[in-house]
Order: structure tokens, then C-alpha cells, then sequence
């Protein structure tokens, strides 16, 4: 079994993003790798799909917790564990809002691993046997801070990223640092890489993962009973002269219950709707009709049912460690169920085509960013919450840490200036360290220099960092001479003394850009937002798929 990451705890969420109706096993796998990667069979639907559902299953293990503490004893025996993090990540656990409570992330992982007989027979090749597995769906599961809204979000499996340097923690074998498709990196040394990905991508702390493969979607078989999904013309993904493969799917136009294969079958298909973000749409509209139907349902109340649901699900289950045992499981739990459906957003990253591969993806600039930044400041996806008089991104600024006085003079005092701007879309900014090293000199800190050896690093947010207690106050006075907030000064061993890392959110000018704060619900509007209460959403069909 492998590993996937995903740290927090999902409110409502959880009540309906774990029970995957009856899947049958499946020929084909839907795997896409870079070039010079074996080849597989099947579609790549299949595996994904599959891989989805195993992941949504994972919520509902959380779910389960209210059926006690003794049973999580037996479920802890099925369940495997890993390292939380195993690569170089930089993200730092966001502060505290005014009642001392913290966001909590998961990040959900489904893994097309092939590693047992059970798993080669959903739908993948005997050679597959034995190959490190793919993240193939992967979904961060936010949990705001006061546990009144949640947010889901997908990043399409072929977005190129920086995959940061991790180590095999069973192994020892280090991956070095690498630019490429995401689905990648769990097959660097497992999902402990996957979360310091996503950390470096978007600057959120991940708390905790979950990877989940799909032997255990057969057995959830129809225990929900259906799921009610929507096209607006009639659909039959099939293959075509131009393009092979295809989930099966067939269906009239409107609104059907679909369970077993044919629930499988939504959730894989991909060619019908146009693409891997439309894909990822579907498996959106699915999740959130689960959820309203559980609620409906009042699964939790069913304790033989959900502890049916729990076997099964725990054995193809892993974790991260710190969440590796009954209590904490059970604790999790319990800060699942609170949130309701209309404070439940799910949608997918921002994206646009990647200029070196048509068939690839980049996280699209300042909407990508701006997502990023409501999830680091905890601001609602939603507009359904009552105002509180105050943003998530003003609360963190409060929580910064109190200014102190300067221990030295600008002058006296050594400044490295560090070129993070690069992008996965874009180049880093010539001489840019250099700018704003001169920029500081103008101001008083002579001391200031330039480290032309990062030109190839990238940060997604600008940040001054200092090493020890003595020079929170210079490091904060650094960042007020160029405008940076107090909330982006940051203690780390990773430096040996104030250092001024610019990131990508700065790549011109001298000063830094004013931002102003988010707003609860000012999304991107190509992140393809559903709320969890909407049941009016209905998928579109690619013209080749209608009949």
C-alpha cells in the first residue's frame, strides 16, 4: 500500500466524501507520466477515478469516529502509517486568530498503486506490479479556523510544479529538487513529498494526509444507495476514431441517481467533458451530492453501517503518524460534522496550458495566487457566513509578532538579499536581489547584498526571515522600510542572519505592491466553484461524446 498526504480535519465534508458507491473491476488504468516513462494500458480515467473515490472514501473513516474509541482501537491494527513530511518544504503553520484557533488542512491523496492482486485486477497491467504509485487525484481539505466553513481543492494531476528535494523515509534514497507533472511526486518517496509540493506551491501549512488506493472503492459497493449527477445532453463516452479509450459512461440528458459501475464510470470519465479540470468539476458535483445525501440519510446514526464502511476502508488506508491512533482519529472526527452544506466550497486551482507541453498545465499567475492567499489567511470561499467584523488576513496580522527595537543601526547591520521570483510559468527577474539590495542601501543599510547563488529559487511570498530572538527587531525593521508586512517576518534556522527573500508576488518595483485584503467569496472565476447546497449544477458535453 503506499502513502499519500493530507493533514486537518474536514467538516461536512466528511460526511459525504467518504462513500463511494460499487465499483467493478476495470481493465484499463489511466496513468500519464512525462516522457522517457513506461507506457500503461487502460484509460487513465479509470485509475483516476478510482484513485477519487478511494480518496473521497478516506473522509469517511474520519466520520466514523462517533462510533467510540474502542472500535479505533481495532481500526488502528488496519491502518498504516507514514512520515508526515519528507521533503523541503517552507510553509509555516499559520497564527492563531483573536480565540487562539488555527486552520486545519488535510491534503487527500488517491494513489494508483498496483501492489497486490486485488489492486492489478481494479485495472491496471501485471507489469504495473512493483512501479512506484502516482498521485493521481489529490484534493487539500481546509477546515477554517473557527470550524464554520471548509473548502475543497483539486490541482489537475498534470500541473507542472517544482517538486522539492525529498527522501525515501524507508529507503533512504533522496529524490533530487525536479520540474514536472505533480502526480510525480508521491512516487519520490511517497506522500510525505506530495505535501512539501503543495506547501512550496502555495505557501499553506498541511497538517496532515491521507493517501488511500482502490481496493477497498469494490467494497463500499452501494452502500449510499446512489448519488444523484446531472448532464445536459446526452453523454456516451466511448472511444473515438481520433481518441481511444473512455469510461463507458452512457446517459440521457438530466438528472439520474447513479450507483455501482455507474457511478465509477461518472467519476472516471474525462473525454466526454473536455478535460482533466472538467474531470475534476464532475468529481465536484458528485462529492457535494454525497454530502447532502448522507445528511439527508443520517448515515451516522447507522452504526453497523458505518463500521462496514470503516473496514473496509481502513485497510487500504495510511496516514501520516501524528494522526496514526484512535483518539486522534476520534478527535478529528469530531471537528468534521459542524460545518454546513452551504459553507462547503469546492473547486480547482486556477490553471492555464503549459507552453512547453499542450498537454500539461501551470497554476494560473494572480488567480492561482489569490486562492493561495485565501487559504494561508483562512477567508471563507463562501459568502454565507455572518460577518465577524474582521478577515481572516487582518486576524493574522494581529497575531504577527510584537515589534521590537532594533538591536544595531541600519548601517551595522548585514542584509542578504535572496531572487526567489521564479515561477514555473516564468523566468526569475534578472538582477532582482541586486535592485532591492541597493533599494535598502538608499535607506540607510549599507550592509546590504545581493546572493546571486538563489537566482533559481522560488518563493510564492515575499518574506524577511532572521535566525534568533536578537534580531526579530531588525528583520522587522527591514521589512518596514520597504513595506512588507509585520506577518511576513519570520524566525527560521535556515538562515544565519537577516535575509530578505523575494518571492514571486514581487517581481518589479521597489517597494513592496499593497495588497489589498480578500474578501470572504472573491474567488477566481476560473476556479469553477460549487457550493455544496447548489443542486442545480449539470455537467456540459464535448460535442464528439453526445449522441
Amino acid at each position: 500500500m503506499t502513502q499519500s498526504d493530507v493533514r486537518g480535519e474536514v467538516p461536512a465534508v466528511e460526511d459525504t466524501m467518504s462513500l463511494a458507491p460499487k465499483a467493478p473491476a476495470t481493465p484499463g488504468r489511466d496513468r500519464r507520466r512525462t516522457s522517457g516513462s513506461p507506457a500503461r494500458d487502460g484509460s487513465r480515467g479509470g485509475r483516476r477515478v478510482l484513485r477519487w473515490s478511494a480518496t473521497a472514501l478516506s473522509v469517511v473513516i474520519l466520520g466514523t469516529a462517533g462510533a467510540g474509541y474502542l472500535y479505533y482501537q481495532h481500526l488502528n491494527g488496519n491502518i498504516q502509517k507514514g512520515r508526515r513530511d519528507i521533503g523541503d518544504a517552507k510553509a509555516q503553520k499559520s497564527a492563531a486568530n483573536a480565540a487562539g484557533q488555527t486552520p486545519l488542512n488535510i491534503l487527500l491523496i488517491g494513489s494508483d498503486s498496483r501492489n497486490s492482486d486485488e489492486n492489478v485486477k481494479l485495472g491496471g497491467a501485471k507489469y504495473d506490479r512493483g512501479s512506484p504509485p502516482l498521485g493521481d487525484v489529490q484534493m487539500l481539505i481546509h477546515l477554517s479556523a473557527d470550524r464554520k466553513s471548509a473548502a475543497m481543492v483539486s490541482i489537475p494531476r498534470d500541473t507542472r510544479v517544482d517538486i522539492p528535494k525529498c527522501t525515501d523515509p524507508k529507503t533512504g534514497k533522496v529524490y533530487p529538487a525536479t520540474n514536472t507533472i505533480i502526480n510525480e511526486s508521491l512516487a519520490r518517496g511517497g506522500a510525505g513529498c506530495t505535501l512539501a509540493t503543495w506547501e512550496n506551491l502555495t505557501g499553506v501549512y498541511i497538517d496532515h494526509w491521507i493517501t488511500i488506493d482502490f481496493s477497498g472503492v469494490v467494497n463500499m459497493a452501494d452502500a449510499i444507495g446512489g448519488v444523484d449527477v446531472c448532464v445536459k445532453q446526452n453523454v456516451w463516452d466511448r472511444p473515438t476514431a481520433a481518441v481511444p479509450g473512455g469510461s463507458g459512461l452512457k446517459m440521457t440528458a438530466g438528472t439520474h441517481k447513479v450507483k455501482g459501475e455507474e457511478a465509477l464510470q461518472w467519476l472516471r470519465t474525462r473525454h466526454a467533458w473536455g478535460s482533466d479540470p472538467l474531470r475534476a468539476k464532475a468529481q465536484h458535483m458528485y462529492l457535494n451530492s454525497m454530502i447532502r445525501t448522507l445528511k439527508g440519510q443520517n448515515v451516522f446514526t447507522d452504526t453497523g453501517r458505518l463500521m462496514d464502511l470503516a473496514e473496509a476502508a481502513t485497510k487500504s488506508l495510511t496516514v501520516s503518524e501524528e494522526i496514526g491512533t484512535p483518539k486522534k482519529l476520534y478527535d478529528l472526527g469530531m471537528q468534521l460534522k459542524s460545518v454546513p452544506t452551504d459553507r462547503i466550497t469546492s473547486l480547482t486551482m486556477p490553471n492555464v496550458q503549459d507552453p512547453q507541453n499542450k498537454d500539461h498545465l501551470l497554476p494560473d499567475g494572480a488567480n492561482a495566487d489569490t486562492l493561495w492567499r485565501m487559504l494561508r489567511d483562512d477567508v471563507p470561499f463562501d459568502k454565507n457566513g455572518k460577518a465577524s467584523g474582521t478577515s481572516g488576513a487582518k486576524k493574522t496580522q494581529v497575531s504577527a509578532q510584537p515589534a521590537k527595537e532594533p538591536s544595531v543601526s541600519p548601517a551595522s547591520l548585514g542584509v542578504l538579499v535572496r531572487n526567489a521570483t521564479r515561477t514555473a510559468a516564468e523566468a526569475p527577474v534578472p538582477g532582482r536581489a541586486r535592485a532591492l539590495a541597493q533599494e535598502l542601501a538608499a535607506k540607510g543599510y549599507t550592509g546590504a547584498a545581493a546572493d546571486s547563488a538563489t537566482a533559481a529559487e522560488s518563493v510564492e511570498k515575499t518574506v524577511v526571515q532572521y535566525p534568533s530572538a536578537d534580531l526579530q527587531g531588525d528583520a522587522q525593521a527591514v521589512a518596514k522600510a520597504l513595506g512588507i508586512p509585520a506577518a511576513q517576518v519570520k524566525q527560521t534556522t535556515e538562515v544565519s542572519g537577516v535575509t530578505l527573500v523575494v518571492g514571486s508576488d514581487w517581481r518589479d518595483g521597489t517597494a513592496y505592491p499593497k495588497q489589498s485584503a480578500p474578501k470572504a467569496g472573491d474567488l477566481p472565476e476560473n476556479a469553477d466553484a460549487i457550493n455544496g447546497s447548489d443542486t442545480k449544477q449539470c455537467m456540459d458535453v464535448y460535442g464528439p461524446y453526445r449522441w
